[in-house]
Order: C-alpha cells, then sequence, then structure tokens
C-alpha cells in the first residue's frame, strides 16, 4: 500500500458499537478522533450527530463504515418477516441441523429457533442431480403456491436453497424473478453461498434474507443525511470493504464487520511496531473480540452468529459477553457473574448518569480509582463516582466486602471470561500465547491488558496510539474485497483443467467486480486457494494454490500442523475452488504524538489513588502518578503503577510493570521480571 497523497479528499472511519460511536478522520496526513454516545434505536442519527460535532457534515469525504445493526437484529430477533423457499422434502432442513450438542453433557438441550416459522418455510417440486442436471423440472404449479402464500402472509423478505443449486441456478432464478417482481427482497443462495451442504448454506441464505431489509432501510436513511454523492463503503466481516450496492444484496457479509475492523487495525499497528505474532484483545462496551494472527489475519468459513451457522468468510474472531457495560448478578446459587448482559449505551453504567442503576465493570473500574472522571472522553462526559459506588455497594452488601473488594472480584471475574476467550484461539489450536504479543484496544482493553496477560504469562503489551477507536482506525486500513467459491468436488489428482478453468473464471469475475467497485485494474491482486480433505472426511482445509506447487503435499503438510497427522497414501479430494479479490487501499498515517523525552516527566498530574491486587490477591491502594498520553513522546519510559489517560481510552500499569513509547507512539508495556518463554521451533 502507498501513502495518500496531499490533499487527498477526508477520509472517515465510523464504528458502530455498544456505548460509543467512534469516529477516526485523515486528511492531508492529519489524524483526529472522536466518540459519540450511540443511539441504538437508530444509529444512524449518532453518526450523524458525530460528523456534525465535528464540523464535517458538508464537507467532501468519503465514509467507510462498520456496523452492529445486522448483528443485532439477529441477536435481538428483530429482523424482515422472512420466508424459506426450499425443494420438496427439505422443508424442516433448518429445524433437524447437524444435530449437534452446543454442550455434550447438558441434559436440558435448547437451540436457537430457527428465524423462518414452520409456516413459511415451504416446498416447491423440482430436482437437480449433483452434477446439476434436471431430474425434475421446477413444477410451475408449486412454485406459483409457494408465491400466493407469501403474499397471503405479508412477507418482507425470501430465502431461496435449492438441492443443487450451487450446480446449476436455474430454478432458484427463476422463483427469484417472479419473487422481485412482487416486490419482495430476495436472497438465493445460488447467488450468496455457491457451496455444497444443505444446512449451513441454507442457514447462511436466510440469514442474509433476515437482515437484508434491515441493512437495506439504514443504509438509506444514513446516505439520506450524508450530502449527495459522499461515497460510502461498508466494512465486511472478512477485514475488507465492500459498496453499499454489495452490502444491501449480501447484508449478512456486514454481521461481524466492527470486530473485524479490529483485528485489521490491530495487525496494522503491531507491524508498524515490529511484532506479526499478536493476539487482538478489543474491550467494548458490551463485549470482548480476540482473535489470533500468525503472521496472516486467520479467516474461517465455519462461524456463527446467534447460534445460526454461517459459511460466509470471516475473519476468525472469538467473542465473549465480557465489556465495560457488562452487570454484575448473583445466579440462583449465589455466585456472583459478571455479563453477558450489558447496561448498553442506554441507560449505561449508573456512573453514566443516564438512568442505570446496575453495577457495571465501568462502575468498578471507577470504584477502585482506575477510571479517572475528568479524563473520561477528555471530561466530556459527567461521570458520578458517587452512583457508581452504589450500584457497586449493592454487591459489595450481599458478599459482606467493602466496595472496592466486591469492585475487585468483579474485575477478577471478567479477566477469567477473557483469559478463556484467549485459551479459545490459541492453547485449543496449538499455539503457545507465551510466544505473542497482546494487543489491547478499545475502549475498555487497555484498562485491563496487563492483568489479562499476567494470567496467561503473554510477556508484552502493545496499546496503539488510538486504542480507543482502533477499529474505526482500521476501517481505513482495510483493502477492497471480494470473495468467491464454487464447490465441484473432485479427485485432486488429474484435476488440473477444471481447477485451472474454474479458478480463471473467479478471477474474471473477481477483476470484473472490484472494477465496479472503483478500484483500478493494474493494483488489483488475486489469491487463489483450494479447500481439499482427505476422500471420506468430512471437513476440509483451505489451502493457497500455487500453480507451480505439489498442491497435494501441501495439503498433508497443513493437515499435520492442524490436527498433528496426515497420511501421504490417502487420496486427496478438492471440494471448493475459492478467489479472493483484493483493492489495496492507501496506507493511513500513522497517528502522531506531541512533546518530547524530557517533557515526560512534566506530563504528570497529582498522583491518585489506585487500587490494585497484591501477589496474593489482597487489596492494596497505591499512590499512583498519571500521564497525559498526548505529552509521552517516543523514548519516554514509565515504571508502574501509572495511569495514562487520553481521550478515547484508559491505560492502567500495575505495580511491577513498566513501559515505553516506541517510535510510532504505541506503549509496549512488560512485566518487570517477565516470565520466562517457550520459544516456537523453527
Amino acid at each position: 500500500m502507498s501513502a495518500p497523497p496531499e490533499g487527498a479528499p477526508l477520509l472517515v472511519g465510523v464504528d458502530t458499537g455498544g456505548t460509543f460511536t467512534d469516529f477516526v478522520l485523515i486528511q492531508d496526513g492529519a489524524v483526529r478522533i472522536h466518540k459519540e454516545v450511540s443511539t441504538p434505536d437508530d444509529p444512524s442519527r449518532a453518526i450523524l450527530n458525530g460528523l456534525a460535532t465535528l464540523g464535517i457534515v458538508e464537507s467532501q469525504m468519503t465514509v467507510i463504515h462498520g456496523s452492529t445493526v445486522a448483528t443485532n437484529a439477529v441477536l435481538e430477533r428483530k429482523g424482515a418477516r422472512v420466508a424459506l423457499i426450499t425443494t420438496a422434502g427439505f422443508a424442516d432442513i433448518l429445524e433437524i441441523g447437524r444435530q449437534t450438542r452446543p454442550r455434550i453433557y447438558g441434559f436440558e438441550m435448547r437451540r436457537a429457533a430457527p428465524l423462518v416459522p414452520a409456516k413459511l418455510r415451504l416446498e416447491v417440486r423440482e430436482r437437480l442431480d449433483e452434477r446439476g442436471h434436471a431430474l425434475l423440472s421446477l413444477d410451475q404449479t408449486s412454485m406459483t403456491g409457494a408465491l400466493a402464500t407469501l403474499a397471503r402472509e405479508q412477507v418482507e423478505s425470501l430465502a431461496l436453497c435449492l438441492l443443487f443449486s450451487f450446480v446449476n441456478p436455474e430454478h432458484e432464478h427463476i422463483i427469484a424473478e417472479q419473487a422481485r417482481a412482487m416486490g419482495l427482497y430476495v436472497s438465493a443462495s445460488a447467488d450468496v453461498l455457491p457451496e455444497f451442504r444443505e444446512y449451513e448454506r441454507a442457514s447462511t441464505v436466510v440469514l442474509n434474507a433476515y437482515v437484508g431489509p434491515i441493512i437495506d432501510r439504514y443504509l438509506g436513511q444514513l446516505e439520506g443525511g450524508l450530502p449527495p454523492d459522499t461515497p460510502l463503503r461498508i466494512m465486511q466481516s472478512n477485514g475488507g470493504s465492500i459498496s453499499t450496492t454489495t452490502a444491501r444484496r449480501e447484508a449478512a457479509r456486514t454481521l461481524l464487520s466492527g470486530p473485524a475492523a479490529g483485528v485489521v487495525g490491530a495487525a496494522f499497528m503491531a507491524k508498524a511496531s515490529g511484532f506479526e505474532q499478536i493476539i487482538s484483545f478489543d474491550m467494548g462496551g458490551t463485549s470482548t473480540d480476540v482473535a489470533h494472527v500468525w503472521g496472516a489475519i486467520a479467516e474461517t468459513s465455519e462461524g456463527s452468529v446467534g447460534g445460526y451457522p454461517m459459511r460466509l468468510p470471516m475473519i476468525d474472531i472469538h467473542t465473549v459477553g465480557a465489556g465495560g457495560g457488562s452487570i454484575a448478578w448473583f445466579d440462583t446459587g449465589g455466585a456472583l457473574r459478571v455479563g453477558p448482559a450489558s447496561a448498553g449505551a442506554n441507560p449505561g453504567p449508573a456512573a453514566y448518569g443516564r438512568g442505570g442503576t446496575e453495577p457495571t465493570v465501568a462502575d468498578a473500574n471507577i470504584v477502585l480509582g482506575r477510571l479517572i472522571p475528568e479524563h473520561v472522553l477528555g471530561g466530556a462526559l459527567p461521570i458520578d463516582p458517587a452512583a457508581a459506588s452504589a450500584a457497586v455497594s449493592k454487591i459489595a452488601r450481599r458478599l459482606a466486602l467493602s466496595p472496592e473488594e466486591a469492585a475487585l472480584g468483579m474485575l477478577r471475574i471478567v479477566t477469567a471470561h477473557m483469559e478463556g476467550a484467549i485459551r479459545v484461539i490459541s492453547v485449543q489450536r496449538g499455539y503457545d500465547p507465551r510466544e505473542c504479543t497482546l494487543v489491547a484496544f478499545g475502549g475498555a482493553g487497555p484498562l485491563h491488558a496487563c492483568e489479562l496477560a499476567a494470567s496467561l504469562r503473554i510477556p508484552r503489551i502493545l496499546i496503539p496510539p488510538v486504542a480507543g477507536v482502533l477499529s474505526a482506525f482500521g476501517m481505513l486500513a482495510a483493502d477492497i474485497v471480494k470473495d468467491y467459491v464454487r464447490t465441484v468436488m473432485l479427485p485432486l489428482a488429474g484435476s488440473n483443467a477444471v481447477i485451472a478453468a474454474e479458478l480463471a473464471r473467479l478471477t474474471d469475475r473477481g477483476r470484473l467486480d472490484l472494477i465496479g467497485e472503483g478500484c483500478a485494474e493494474g493494483r488489483i491482486l488475486i489469491e487463489r486457494a483450494l479447500d481439499l480433505r482427505y476422500v471420506g472426511q468430512s471437513y476440509e482445509l483451505t489451502v493457497p494454490f500455487d500453480d507451480g506447487a505439489d498442491m497435494a503435499s501441501a495439503f498433508h503438510r497443513a493437515h499435520a500442523r492442524r490436527f498433528g497427522y496426515s497420511d501421504e497414501g490417502e487420496p486427496v479430494q478438492i471440494v471448493n475452488v475459492r478467489v479472493k479479490a483484493r483493492g489495496p487501499v492507501d496506507t493511513p498515517p500513522m497517528p502522531t504524538q506531541t512533546g518530547d523525552r524530557a517533557a515526560a516527566h512534566a506530563a504528570t498530574r497529582r498522583s491518585h489513588r489506585v487500587a490494585f491486587s497484591s501477589a496474593d490477591g489482597q487489596l492494596i491502594w497505591r499512590q499512583t502518578p498519571v500521564y497525559m498520553r498526548v505529552r509521552l513522546a517516543p523514548g519516554a519510559i514509565l515504571t508502574g503503577p501509572a495511569i495514562v489517560a487520553q481521550y478515547d481510552t484508559t491505560t492502567v500499569l500495575p505495580p511491577d510493570w513498566s513501559a515505553t513509547v516506541d517510535a510510532t507512539g504505541a506503549i509496549l508495556a512488560q512485566p518487570s521480571q517477565p516470565s520466562p518463554v517457550r520459544h516456537a521451533k523453527a
């Protein structure tokens, strides 16, 4: 990527989340940031309010936007009234699923109810074989009857998933054309996910149809409030952006857009500081998102949202309900729990003074002196410490502890949740977190990073200059990306011609689509891959494709690396061919810092009383200096305990930790006596 030219138009990255909506502005090499309180009833209102506050509503700008609108529609079951049309005999595919048990030893298994009720799961008589040949032509009477039911039931959106339509889409396209003529939003699996596995394909296309009309209306509201002809791009779950036209048609690709942008931003900042093996740790107002990056950002097509499988490519992220707004409560056995319920943006934590009374993680940090009221959003957000103390006291009284002891207990619990999340994406997949750098960001990430790293013996922490709005920054660093897949289901041996033809077809489509998205043809990059497995396996691995490489040997190596064994005597099957078309964007500038090394200690305000945990778990109070981050220049050295305050977040450096500010302005922190690290073998 190249640096943006001077005089370039204003670029704005906008991330709508739980408590705050984040903005990062780039113009003429300068970076500005802003946080606006979210408006959950209409997220576009917070965006337009923030642009007005920044004074750029009428400016010539390009906006790249990540949103939780689609995610919230699924989690809150507030999507469109959707129907599913499928091949006769398959109407119950959403109900049957894979018969997997989320909790294998649970006596009472409760799966998420299908997004399409039984009466709206309709069948048409037609049948294709596995090669797309018509065994039974599409029956017009059954199709007409299904469409009539849609009209009678006042359905808003239709999902189409016919058997083997990923090989031959003709029947789906016939139904789709007539349904669109009725004014319905139509999502056809042959267009959204032309890939085998009926249940996952049906689930994905239903998700797309469920959130599509919601995204369409939301983008219409947002575009209506922006200046005419303002370019607006939408962040995808795969870490790239797409046009609003594509986002309206393939809305499910935006389901994890905000967290994906955070990983892109974390990888960008870590690389600038010289680290490529990282764990991204994004703690916001409602949740914590973690991902493992080992040189390259890991992707998966086996994710889920709200318990519903989704096969579209996405960054491999694990999420837990642990954020600054997570509420502390007692379960029926009397044990203290924290999350996943959150106070969100409205009413928010008790200290925010918007009517919230439940004790949250943010309230606990205020009680412990770690979150300083006058430094939250630069003092623009009024904070009521007495309200925070009153809320946490509800927990303290039941436990017969002081409010400070109860607050420390709340933080230990939320740290345990986050530790478990990191173990899922590292230890459980064969990676050692002690060989990584923890990149902490989000409004609450730097508050908790040191204690979280200590619990996992992660040797160092990197806190980027704009840590509190890094997801919004990541949107400006994200390329324009389009993914394509085609199921072929052939033996790898002897299929070179078919593989070459399919890859060429998808490559041509990718180039044309990216040119349509505004990318210069000469800058488009094409990444090719094959989904391979041993014959008889029920899962596959995605292996990068190289014309001159022995793909069977590459698969054996990948299988051994992922599962610990391989069998070179077993035949290999190619399941899918994949193409990723990438349009690189200009490299965003690094946020600049002011000040000099000699001024570092001059940045210290009067010491602040902060509570920490001793080696034996006891509450200890320490007089702690507070530094203003904008006055910490590269080369500055900090010794814990210390607090670093900035507009968008707060960093807590416990006793026995130290930190330096590197050349990029990032804070690099580590224990004064780090644990020994076992290095991976070459």
